[in-house]
């Protein structure tokens, strides 16, 4: 059977995003959750988060949804091209932030069913919320990081 994104779990994901910042202590989050498609599942923000924020969580879950890798690989390659990346922000309406913190949802088999973006603290604390999120309904986090 086809393992998708339910609205139940990217429900619980993003509970369970916003628990892990507060249980450390982190800044007020804003986490969206994807399904494959790109469509937003959950967008949640936290009571002080910027303004900002649910368009920059969109933009990090939008990202590695559209270039198929996790956050810290699409960092890695807009350092090395950032001509190529800034028209790829462009051409996807600035839907696009290229750093730690954008998350791709894996099934057990290895396919993209999601992504997750989070925003408020540094980069790699968000990232770290996005894989508490994804790990606790059973999933496998995708972040991009060099194994």
């Amino acid at each position: 059977m086809t393992q998708t994104l339910t609205l139940s779990m990217a429900d619980a994901i993003a509970n369970k995003t916003l628990e892990t910042g507060r249980e450390k202590k982190f800044q007020p989050l804003t986490v969206a959750v994807l399904d494959a498609g790109g469509h937003l599942k959950v967008l949640k923000r936290e009571d002080d988060s910027s303004l900002l924020r649910p368009e920059i969580a969109m933009g990090k879950a939008w990202g590695v949804l559209g270039m198929g890798f996790g956050g810290r690989e699409l960092a890695r390659r807009a350092a090395k091209m950032p001509a190529f990346f800034n028209a790829a922000s462009d051409l996807a309406g600035g839907l696009m932030v290229p750093v730690p913190g954008g998350v791709l949802i894996r099934s057990k088999d290895g396919r993209i069913i999601g992504s997750v973006g989070v925003t408020g603290d540094v980069s790699e604390n968000d990232e770290l919320c996005a894989v508490a999120g994804i790990e606790s309904v059973g999933l496998v986090a995708d972040t991009g990081g060099v194994e």
